[in-house]
C-alpha cells in the first residue's frame, strides 16, 4: 500500500507486515477489536513527532509543586502544570485521579489532553536510585553525575549520552559498558584511560583511533586489530612510541589541534569504513545494530527482534530484551509497542509518552506502574482510568469503543499525540536535533518555540576561549571561579571541579567549546538514519550504507571490509 506523507508530502509504503501488526496490536473490548489505521504520516514525520516530546539536555532549577523544595526538572517554572520531585510523585501525599474529568464526546480527544495538561502534576525528571546525580535524566543507579542523559549503573559521568556501567567519563556518547578515563568517545566498550575514539573495543591508552580492537597505545590509527605502540598505523617500538607521541598528546591546546586535523584527514582518507555497523544481526536492516534478529529500518538497537522503524532499544537495562514493535523511540524490556516515547517494562501499549511499567495502555504520558488506562496523565499504580478519572472494569469496558468511535471521528485515532501539544518548546526537544528547523518555520506549523538566553553565572572573570592558557599544567585552580566564552557560540560556561581533576589527569587542555556545541559535534558523527545505495570502493559491487554516495570516507561491503582488516 502506498500513501502520501499528510506532513512532507513524501510517497510511502505500508507493508503487509505492518497492516499485519497494526492488527495485532489493536485493542479489544467487549469481545470486538478496534483496529488502529495504518499511519498518515511518513516514517521520518511520525519519528520526528515523537521526538518532539522528548527534552533531554534541558534542565531549570524550579520549586517541587507539592513539598516546595528546590528541583531541578525538565519544565520550566512557568509552566501552568504541577511539577513534583521524585520522591513526591511516587509519595502518597497525593492522589492522581483529583485531576480526573469526564471525556466530553462533542470536543477532540485531543483539545481534552491539552485541558488535563494544565492540572496534572508531572514528574520533574526521571533518575532513580541515584546519589549527587541531580542534573541527569532517563537515568538510574548512577553516583556522582552530571549534566548526562541515559545514564546506568555508572559513577562521575559528566556531559554524555548513553552511557552503561562506567566510570569517570566526560563528553562521551554510546558507550556500552566497562569504560573508564575515556573523553570524546563515541560508540564502543571496554575503553580505559582514552580519547577521541570512534567505533572501538576493548582499547587501552589509545587516542584519536577509528575502528581499533583489542588495542594499547595507539595513536592516530584505523582498522587496527590487537597492536600495541602505533602511530598513523605504523608499528612502533615502546620507545619511538613514547618520544613521538608527545607532539600529538601533551596537555596542550595547540597539539591537541593539531592531533585533531590529522584525525580529520584519517578519517577522509584513510580509515574503511564498514557500509553498516551490524553485528551477530538476522534479517535486519538500519545501522548500528547487535545481537538482532528480523528488524527493519531500525538503529541503534541491540538485543531487538521483530520490530520496525525503532531507535534505541536498550536491553542492557535488563536481562530482557525488547521485540515485536513499531514505531517506538527510547525504550527496554518491552514488547508489542506502537507510537511509543520512552518506555521500560511496557507491553500492549499504543500512543504512550514517557510512561514506565505500564501494559495495556492508550495515549497515556508520564504514567507509571499503570493498567488499562487510557488518556491519562501522571498516573501511578492505577488500573481503568480515563483522563485520570477512576472506572470500574465493566464501566471502562464499554466507554472505550464509544470515545475510539469519537476519535475516528475526528482523526485521531491511531495518531501520536500531535507536537503541537508537547509540553516543550521544539528547540529544547532533540527533535530539532535530528530534524532542525529555524524559528519560523515551527511557528508556522503552529509549535511552541522560545528563544534561549544565557544568563551570565556570578563569576569573578570572564575569558573568550581563545585566550585561556594553552597547557592544561597552566590552568589554575582559579579557573572554577571563571566563565568561559565559547570560541563557536560566544556562550558562556562553567568547569566544574570534576571537571578540572579529570583534564588533569587525563593531560586534557580545557575544552573551548560550550557543552551544547561539543554535544552537537557529537552527535554529527551519526551517520544520518537513511539507507543509500552505492558501490563499495573495493569490489564495486552494490551495497546499502548509511554513507551517502557522495560523502568523502572510503566505504566497503561486509566482505571486503572483514578482508581488509583481518
Amino acid at each position: 500500500m502506498q500513501k502520501s506523507c499528510n506532513q512532507c508530502g513524501t510517497s510511502f509504503e505500508i507493508t503487509q507486515a505492518e497492516l499485519d501488526f497494526y492488527d495485532k496490536i489493536s485493542p479489544v473490548f467487549n469481545g470486538k477489536k478496534e483496529l488502529i489505521p495504518p499511519p498518515t504520516l511518513c516514517p521520518e514525520c511520525r519519528t520526528q513527532r515523537r521526538m518532539a516530546w522528548r527534552n533531554e539536555r534541558h534542565l531549570f532549577h524550579r520549586d517541587c509543586s507539592l513539598c516546595g523544595k528546590s528541583i531541578v526538572a525538565l519544565y520550566r517554572p512557568e509552566t501552568p502544570f504541577p511539577v513534583y520531585c521524585i520522591s513526591c510523585f511516587f509519595g502518597d501525599g497525593w492522589d492522581p485521579n483529583t485531576t480526573g474529568r469526564t471525556f466530553d464526546a462533542s470536543r477532540p480527544f485531543f483539545d481534552q489532553v491539552r485541558d488535563l495538561q494544565e492540572s496534572a502534576p508531572r514528574i520533574a525528571l526521571l533518575s532513580k536510585n541515584s546519589e549527587n546525580s541531580d542534573f541527569t535524566n532517563h537515568s538510574a543507579d548512577n553516583r556522582n553525575c552530571y549534566l548526562s542523559t541515559i545514564v546506568f549503573n555508572s559513577e562521575d559521568v559528566l556531559h554524555s549520552r548513553k552511557i552503561f556501567r562506567s566510570k569517570s567519563i566526560v563528553d562521551c556518547a554510546f558507550l556500552y559498558g566497562e569504560c573508564e578515563l575515556a573523553y570524546e568517545c563515541f560508540w564502543g566498550n571496554n575503553l580505559y584511560h582514552s580519547s577521541y575514539l570512534q567505533n572501538c573495543y576493548s582499547l587501552n591508552d589509545c587516542h584519536f583511533c577509528i575502528d581499533c580492537r583489542n588495542c594499547s597505545f595507539c595513536l592516530l590509527c584505523s582498522n587496527q586489530r590487537n597492536k600495541r605502540y602505533c602511530i598513523l598505523n605504523e608499528q612502533l617500538t615502546k620507545e619511538e612510541y613514547s618520544q613521538r607521541a608527545t607532539q600529538w598528546m601533551d596537555g596542550d591546546h595547540s597539539s591537541l589541534m593539531r592531533a585533531t586535523k590529522e584525525f580529520d584527514a584519517l578519517r577522509r582518507t584513510h580509515a574503511i569504513f564498514r557500509n553498516l555497523e551490524i553485528t551477530n544481526c538476522e534479517g535486519c536492516s538500519g545501522d548500528y545494530l547487535l545481537n538482532c534478529k528480523n528488524v527493519r529500518d531500525c538503529y541503534y538497537m541491540s538485543g531487538a527482534e521483530d520490530m520496525r522503524h525503532c531507535i534505541e532499544c536498550d536491553p542492557s537495562r535488563s536481562n530482557t530484551i525488547g521485540r515485536d514493535s513499531m514505531d517506538v523511540f527510547g525504550f527496554g524490556s518491552s514488547e508489542l509497542l506502537y507510537e511509543v516515547q520512552a518506555q521500560a517494562n511496557g507491553y500492549g501499549n499504543v500512543a504512550n509518552n514517557f510512561s514506565y511499567d505500564v501494559k495495556h495502555c492508550l495515549y497515556i504520558d508520564n504514567c507509571h506502574d499503570a493498567e488499562e488506562c487510557f488518556g491519562c496523565i501522571g498516573l501511578r499504580r492505577k488500573k481503568f482510568c480515563i483522563l485520570n478519572k477512576q472506572y470500574t472494569k465493566q464501566e471502562y469496558e464499554r466507554l472505550m469503543p464509544k470515545i475510539i468511535g469519537h476519535m475516528r471521528k475526528t482523526n485521531e485515532w491511531g495518531e501520536f499525540f500531535p507536537v503541537t501539544l508537547s509540553p516543550f518548546p521544539y528547540n529544547e526537544t532533540i527533535a530539532c536535533e535530528d530534524y532542525p528547523l529555524v524559528k519560523n518555520e515551527v511557528k508556522k506549523r503552529g509549535w511552541k518555540w522560545r528563544e534561549e538566553k544565557d544568563e551570565m553565572p556570578k563569576v569573578s572573570k570572564v575569558i573568550p576561549a581563545k585566550k585561556l592558557p594553552d597547557s592544561i599544567e597552566e590552568i589554575p585552580d582559579d579557573i572554577l571561579n571563571w566563565a568561559i566564552e565559547c570560541e563557536v557560540t560566544k556562550r558562556p560556561f562553567k568547569i566544574i571541579r570534576q571537571e578540572l581533576d579529570f583534564y588533569r589527569t587525563m593531560k586534557l587542555p580545557i575544552p573551548r567549546f560550550h557543552p551544547d556545541e561539543r554535544h552537537r559535534r557529537r552527535m554529527a558523527l551519526r551517520n544520518p538514519r537513511k539507507l543509500w545505495k552505492r558501490s563499495c570502493m573495493k569490489c564495486r559491487k552494490e551495497m546499502e550504507t548509511t554513507y551517502a554516495p557522495e560523502r568523502p570516507e572510503t566505504v566497503y561491503c561486509e566482505n571486503c571490509y572483514l578482508k581488509e582488516v583481518y
